[in-house]
């Protein structure tokens, strides 16, 4: 039989293969065409939106630093900085047939490099400035040099900052130790070489979860231990030469102290200096649960106030010589000397990472006005705070660069929206109206600030000021109006030996500020305590704020999902019902009634103000041994809790004193729950957890939650950083 041309297979034919090439080129192209299409709908969001790469640079940077405190381990960290850099190269290589620039390609590339230089920064950070704490507690003499010096006469001590060397390994270490004011002498300055005997411990990990963790901010600090000298300090060798901006810091504190007595001079000497060792714990504690802390704190308040009399005076006294203003342009002239002005404050009050930040912004908004540019922008905002984490990257995770960024960063971005760009531009209107407007406005900043930070507040503090809003409206100007220039005024006149009449005024105004702050604290529920937030629901707080203030029009409310989101999870959060510290000694029970019961009566009130935070209880804690519902003996305590139908019966030792072993198994197994500040045999085996020094030493504090059964840890969020070292047993 003939094989004809019609028997032969389609699929060997060479016009076949032609065929399935030009179908595989067409499906190229259309998914080619779907990507361009995706890439186009991408880049006109972002146009809508009002994207602007800057700040989100930085805020990818700062996710990078976020990152490496989150993550536990080494091989992590490796992981996401090598994640960010494929992204960043798939970026670049997938568009990169588009004949055209893309935004979005751009913007995804800078960003995963951003996110993977953030890692590799703190983590640099970490590596030069962490240092191991020293092993154990111990007493001994030692040889050191001061390197810092800080007065505290409120609390009654001076704390040295000291440079000495290990005992045992000839290391050098970096230790601080709080002085008491009896053993002071004016030869302890920085450069000086003393011997001392001195109680040292390593530095404390978080009493409990959520708690203020002092051991990752020695790490980064560079501190070994800290710790309290014992008996008098020998000078060896008296310091060849003084710190001059220390010494200049301390004169002028001396002199204002000098000048004002009581808390008004208290507080006059931290506005004027920084040095803020001289206020007391009742004013700071007004302070802080009125809203005003940040008055104490020299941040962007104070160096912008500064920088912008040296400026309107410069540029006025400068306009009085007319051979200088046809030649130069004054404005250029007199940024340079509110520039040269915002510095020096900034170093004479201790450069502090929020001192640095204001000084950072302030400068840009003075190079904005010398070149006729918007001063107010999240762009300056944004230099400024990078300036900050890559100097500072471990500042991010801190109260201080959180709070004073989100203030700054909530003032531009409602300032910058169009609706109250709107309501604030000018018009013919009666003085009158004019200033009605800006109280409004004052007002309404001052509500915005407040609802910025309170989330910041209530993550690391666990409190917050519920009329702080208020307060603000009246002692912001106060402070900014009065307070400061009145303090700068007496300063000046007392070259020429007049300051006496400011000096009064500057008094009445700060002791109206300072009664301020105590009638808004003493206001019935002026204060509201919370119970720990936890990270994943403070992320998503972030996540929505950062939302809100760096986009424009309405996809910005998109920010309020993960904000209200965040909102109901933190509302619904229970409290925990047992706080346990890291050493076992000290533990407290809520969920009794209105107060929290605690093992121990501590004189610490460090202790027991974490617990009560921590618990999101106010007033007097209750000595288990005085509630009705527990049995207390000289070694033991229990008591039997019921929560959600169940009971639970805690075992708690209160001596270190020998038990009988058989006697102390018999209580275990009676006990669902056995709590110790010392180690206790094997055969003490409660029926759900024994959290004894053995598991302390592992876990850290413990926070339990008996309805779903949940404990928390400090382990849980320490991950495997340099500051926390567990026992190996």
């Amino acid at each position: 039989m003939a094989i004809t041309e019609a028997h032969v297979p389609l699929s060997d034919g060479p016009e076949t293969a032609a065929g399935d090439y030009h179908a595989a080129v067409q499906r190229q192209w259309r998914s080619r065409l779907r990507l361009s299409s995706m890439v186009d709908r991408a880049e006109q969001f972002l146009a809508d939106a009002g994207f602007d790469k800057g700040p989100w640079l930085v805020v990818a940077f700062a996710a990078g630093i976020a990152g490496w405190f989150a993550l536990a381990e080494q091989w992590q960290w490796i992981a996401l900085i090598t994640i960010s850099a494929l992204a960043a190269i798939a970026a670049l290589s997938v568009w990169r047939g588009r004949p055209e620039r893309s935004e979005v390609q751009s913007a995804v590339a800078a960003l995963a490099i951003m996110l993977a230089l953030g890692v590799a920064t703190i983590w640099t950070r970490s590596e030069i400035a962490g240092a191991d704490a020293i092993e154990r507690p111990q007493v001994s003499m030692i040889e050191a040099r001061i390197l810092e010096r800080d007065e505290q006469p409120a609390r009654e001590r001076t704390r040295l900052v000291l440079a000495m060397r290990n005992v045992s390994t000839g290391e050098a270490q970096k230790v601080r130790v709080n002085v008491p004011l009896a053993k002071d002498s004016p030869q302890l300055t920085e450069g000086a070489l003393i011997r001392l005997r001195a109680r040292l411990m390593p530095p404390a990990p978080p009493m409990l979860p959520g708690a203020y963790n002092f051991s990752r901010a020695a790490w980064f600090q560079g501190l070994a231990g800290t710790g309290s000298a014992l008996g008098d300090i020998e000078v060896l060798e008296p310091a060849a030469e003084n710190d001059p901006l220390a010494e200049t810091q301390r004169t002028l504190a001396g002199h204002v102290r000098s000048q004002l007595g009581g808390s008004a001079g208290a507080i006059a000497a931290a506005l004027a200096s920084g040095d803020r060792g001289a206020i007391s714990d009742a004013d700071e504690e007004a302070m802080r649960d009125a809203g005003l802390t940040h008055l104490l704190s020299i941040s962007g308040l104070h160096v912008s106030a500064l920088i912008a009399a040296a400026y309107l005076v410069a540029i006025k006294l400068l306009a009085l010589w007319p051979w200088l203003t046809l030649r130069v342009r004054l404005p250029l002239v007199a940024a340079c000397l509110a520039a040269l002005a915002g510095v020096a404050y900034t170093l004479l009050t201790g450069a502090e990472v929020p001192t640095v930040r204001s000084c950072v912004g302030a400068l840009l908004v003075l190079i904005a006005l010398s070149l006729g540019r918007e001063p107010l922008s999240l762009r300056m905002v944004a230099i400024a705070a990078l300036f900050v984490l890559f100097v500072w990257p471990e500042s991010l995770v801190g109260p201080s660069f959180q709070m004073s960024f989100a203030a700054v960063l909530a003032i531009v971005a409602l300032h910058n929206s169009a609706p109250v760009r709107a309501f604030l531009a000018p018009r013919e209107e009666s003085a009158f109206a004019r200033t009605g407007r800006r109280a409004i406005m004052l007002l309404v900043t001052g509500l915005v600030i407040e609802i910025a930070l309170m989330p910041i507040v209530l993550f690391h503090f666990h409190r917050a000021g519920v009329y702080g809003a208020f307060a603000n409206v009246i002692g912001i100007p106060l402070t900014t109006f009065f307070c400061m220039p009145l303090i700068a005024l007496a300063l000046v006149m007392d070259i020429f030996g007049l300051g006496a009449p400011a000096w009064w005024a500057a008094g009445k105004s700060l002791d109206l500020l300072i009664g301020i702050a105590h009638f808004t604290a003493d206001q019935p529920g002026a204060v509201k305590l919370m119970p720990e937030m936890g990270g994943a629901i403070f992320a998503l707080f972030v996540a929505g704020g950062m939302w809100l203030a760096l986009w424009r029009g309405n996809v910005r409310l998109a920010g309020f999902v993960p904000v209200v989101i965040a909102t109901g999870l933190f509302l619904i959060k229970p409290a925990p019902d047992i706080l346990i510290s890291s050493d076992g000694r000290h533990v407290g029970i809520a969920g009794e009634g209105d107060q929290l019961l605690v093992l121990r009566e501590s004189r610490s009130t460090y202790a027991r103000d974490n617990l009560l935070e921590l618990a999101g209880m106010d007033g007097t804690p209750v000595a288990l041994k005085d509630w009705p519902d527990a049995q207390c003996s000289r070694d033991f305590c229990v008591i039997t809790l019921t929560r959600e139908g169940k009971p639970w019966r805690l075992l708690m030792a209160r001596s270190s004193d020998r038990v009988e072993a058989r006697a102390l198994a018999a209580a275990c197994d009676r006990s669902d729950i056995v709590i110790a500040d010392r180690y206790l045999p094997r055969s003490c085996q409660p029926k759900w957890l024994k959290a004894d020094r053995r598991m302390l030493d592992q876990s850290g504090g413990l926070a339990i939650n008996l309805g779903n059964e949940r404990i928390d840890r400090v382990a849980d969020t320490q991950g495997n950083h340099g500051w926390w070292r567990p026992k190996e047993f």
